[in-house]
């Protein structure tokens, strides 16, 4: 693929490709309180989900707003609730997507039943990105696409 970015290519010129495997290790990480007295903490000092999920930015504004709103009212508890429920999506996903990679037959088995059922994976995507509620996704697509998991035939 490194000929269809050619100024990647060029910034690489000369280098020495390595079939050493590199990469970060990455970790949620659930503090009990953000705030204490007059200091609130928001993003990845406030704690952390796994980087799997993609929400580390996201997840900062919506803290952002919500430490906002509540210096607004006066009330930093009103944040330390609202970091707890915004942070609660985004550590079940990657706590989700982290199991896939522990129980390869639930993963195979996944990724087959998702194969069969597009639409399912484009549910979860949208799950993922709060686009429509959490009822509504468990009972239209979670349990349908649960069933397909364990129906599935394992090749």
């Amino acid at each position: 693929m490194l000929p269809s970015f050619p100024e990647l290519s060029n910034h690489l010129d000369g280098g020495v490709p390595s079939s050493i495997e590199r990469g970060a290790v990455s970790s949620s990480c659930s503090l009990k309180k953000v705030i204490q007295g007059p200091v609130a903490l928001i993003g990845d000092a406030s704690g952390s989900v796994d980087a799997i999920t993609g929400e580390g930015l996201s997840l900062s504004f919506k803290q952002a707003f919500a430490l906002a709103d509540a210096l607004e009212s006066g009330d930093l508890r009103r944040y330390q609730d609202e970091h707890r429920r915004l942070w609660r999506r985004p550590a079940f996903m990657a706590d989700l997507m982290l199991s896939l990679d522990r129980f390869p037959r639930v993963r195979h088995r996944s990724l087959r039943a998702l194969a069969a059922k597009p639409e399912i994976f484009a549910a979860l995507l949208a799950a993922h990105v709060e686009a429509f509620s959490s009822a509504g996704f468990f009972f239209r697509e979670a349990v349908p696409f649960g069933w397909r998991v364990l129906t599935a035939r394992v090749a």
